[in-house]
């Protein structure tokens, strides 16, 4: 690949859910008179708006979107998939732009546009099948004790809630019969393009707020209705996160409303706490509140002007 074009810069706004990303990213794309890349995982499917905070036409504010309704829930859709797709993507809008902007909270997507995604082994559909009934059928614990056999390395440092990246890790163990550990080498690739990356931060109090008061709109929108409407989808890898899960068991009678209603937002919280944790380990970004309007075109402009000198 060409080296980066110090004419040419993907800034990269990362953040928590409720953040505040959406709004600072508007404004941005119209200081910059440029467009957005959303590297939201749950944003891509068309069928799952109000659950994502999907962000409406009305908050779009006439600024061009990518990735968001580009799928539907029914095609599978993967971080390696969408590395291709936006550096493809980003080489047309380069020709015309010499700014564009990536946003969202999903950080191995985030990654992997800007640092690469490693190359995995093809795997055998059936075991994920496999793993994705033993799932459902008896929760984790089942998949953590295999992982813990077949990966002990992987199994220490993957986030122990998150069924998709176990099922993923033990989906390449069982089919290539190596640790999933071993294909992970994190070397990364050199882009032709320069990268600017900032994360958004709010006071943890602060924070938790506006999430449960997010979760409240949400369930004003009729977020009940949305997953009732996605129920017969449940199984779907885009659907087992939080906002849809915490539903799901409600409708299946595991607790009552009220419960649902509290797991919906300390969920949202934990998974805020996650997305910090996974951004706090790259050590090149550099971070504001999202009410820093000057400080972040500030830090912006200075860091293109010293790539151009």
């Amino acid at each position: 690949m060409a080296p980066p074009d110090a004419c040419k810069f993907l800034i990269v706004v990362v953040g928590p859910t409720a953040v505040g990303k959406t709004d600072l990213c508007v404004r941005l794309a119209q200081h910059y008179q440029t467009d957005i890349l959303s590297a939201d995982s749950r944003q891509f499917f068309k069928e799952m708006s109000i659950g994502t905070a999907k962000p409406t036409e009305e908050e779009q504010q006439g600024v061009r979107h990518y990735f968001i309704d580009s799928h539907h829930i029914t095609e599978p859709y993967n971080a390696g998939a969408y590395e291709q797709n936006a550096l493809n993507l980003l080489q047309e809008l380069f020709k015309g732009k010499d700014a564009v902007i990536l946003t969202g909270g999903s950080g191995l997507y985030v990654r992997a546009v800007s640092e690469g995604m490693d190359e995995m082994p093809e795997t055998d559909p059936t075991i994920r099948q496999q793993l994705e009934d033993t799932y459902r059928q008896q929760g984790l614990a089942p998949l953590l004790e295999q992982l813990q056999q077949a990966d002990p390395q992987y199994y220490a440092r993957v986030d122990q809630a998150n069924p998709q990246r176990i099922i993923r890790a033990l989906e390449v163990c069982h089919s290539s019969g190596q640790p999933y550990s071993s294909f992970r080498k994190q070397e990364q690739r050199e882009r032709p393009f320069r990268i600017i990356k900032i994360g958004l931060n709010r006071d943890r109090e602060e924070l938790y707020r506006r999430i449960d008061q997010r979760m409240d709109l949400m369930l004003a929108q009729g977020l009940l209705q949305e997953a009732e409407a996605l129920y017969p989808h449940r199984h779907h890898n885009a659907l087992q996160t939080v906002g849809y899960k915490e539903i799901f068991d409600y409708l299946e009678g595991k607790y009552d409303w009220e419960e649902a209603v509290r797991l919906l937002k300390r969920n949202s919280r934990r998974y805020a706490k996650r997305q910090l944790t996974w951004f706090h380990k790259f050590p090149d970004y550099t971070w504001f509140h999202p009410q820093q309007w000057e400080e972040i075109v500030s830090f912006i402009d200075s860091s293109m002007n010293e790539a151009k000198q």
